[in-house]
């Protein structure tokens, strides 16, 4: 092969093999770095190669010489490995990210450190055992409701709901719903919009992996002044798993050993107080709903509502309702 004398192309070459092959452990001397870009096609001697490192540390790239043996690396980059690490397993864990999406999302991060530490990071075998959204789309829905967001504009879609086929068909016969979308929000491993519905005047919210062809309208977003004051932070914790209902000032009382998962819950702003010697009260906004009430279930007999008492009687009624199931001898 004939060699050429392309120095900017040599320039360009010699940066991506630094960034892909080297680390604080792994170094490539000056002959190597010539029979690497000799095997790309172009001319290269020990001149080329330590003028070609001046010009990548005058343009900012930290390439480093180690005084105990010779060879270049890449000292600093964008994306350290723990961050990448921290990246890769928010990708794995979350549920609205198809498996597919999560693998290709995986090996663009793969590409932001060199070979060696990227073979830490491909961990894809863990993806197949967690559950993942089936619906593809669910990445591209995030990039619409983002620009309708930006242009201030209101969307129209279908939300959707699993059959029994495990396909995700429109609810309610194909009804259109139109809102103003406000704010996207991750709860539960799940990514929620936070939108305004402007026909029944109240602010509603939609799983984004279950909204079904997504509309860009012309109509500019409505509810801006029930958003001014609006508290997402404060919103996702009186909401259990995103579930609507009445909202409902409650305070619970609970063995002092639950305290770790009222923090847990609700954050360290709650105000926890004693309540006798193995007891604490606090009180918080709750959406009174189904998943408060299963929460509250699963502490058992650790933790009571006390008040207010029309929660109290609803929880009864829950427990009531759910106790017909278990009270035959079975079917």
């Amino acid at each position: 092969m004939a060699l050429t004398n392309n120095h900017k192309m040599a320039l360009l070459i010699m940066l991506k093999e630094l960034l892909q092959k080297t680390d604080e452990d792994h170094t490539l001397n000056a002959a190597e770095l010539i029979r690497i870009l000799e095997k790309y096609g172009y001319n290269a001697d020990r001149r080329t190669i330590y003028s070609n490192v001046e010009i990548l540390s005058d343009f900012g790239i930290d390439v480093q010489k180690k005084a105990d043996a010779p060879g270049y690396f890449i000292a600093s980059r964008e994306f350290e490995l723990p961050e990448l690490k921290l990246l890769v397993d928010a990708v794995q864990a979350s549920k609205f990210i198809t498996e597919k999406k999560s693998e290709e999302l995986i090996g663009k991060l793969m590409k932001l450190t060199n070979e060696q530490k990227a073979s830490e990071l491909n961990r894809s075998v863990y993806i197949r055992n967690r559950m993942k959204s089936g619906n593809e789309k669910v990445y591209y829905n995030v990039d619409d409701l983002h620009n309708a967001m930006n242009v201030d504009r209101q969307i129209a879609f279908q939300y959707g709901e699993w059959n029994t086929a495990k396909r995700l068909v429109a609810k309610r016969g194909g009804k259109i719903y139109r809102v103003s979308p406000w704010s996207l929000t991750w709860n539960d491993e799940n990514y929620y919009l936070i939108a305004y519905d402007e026909i029944d005047s109240r602010i509603k919210h939609f799983r984004v992996d279950k909204m079904i062809r997504i509309e860009l309208k012309e109509e500019r977003r409505s509810g801006r002044e029930q958003f001014r004051d609006f508290d997402l932070a404060a919103f996702a914790k009186k909401t259990f798993g995103m579930y609507g209902g009445a909202d409902a000032d409650v305070t619970l009382r609970c063995e002092k050993q639950l305290a770790g998962v009222l923090i847990d819950r609700f954050g360290k702003d709650i105000m926890i107080v004693p309540d006798g010697k193995n007891h604490i009260r606090t009180h918080m906004p709750v959406s009174v709903s189904p998943q408060f009430f299963g929460w509250v279930t699963g502490l058992g007999n650790g933790i009571e509502i006390v008040s207010p008492e029309h929660v109290r009687q609803e929880y009864r009624e829950f427990l009531q309702d759910v106790l017909k199931v278990y009270s035959g001898a079975g079917k």
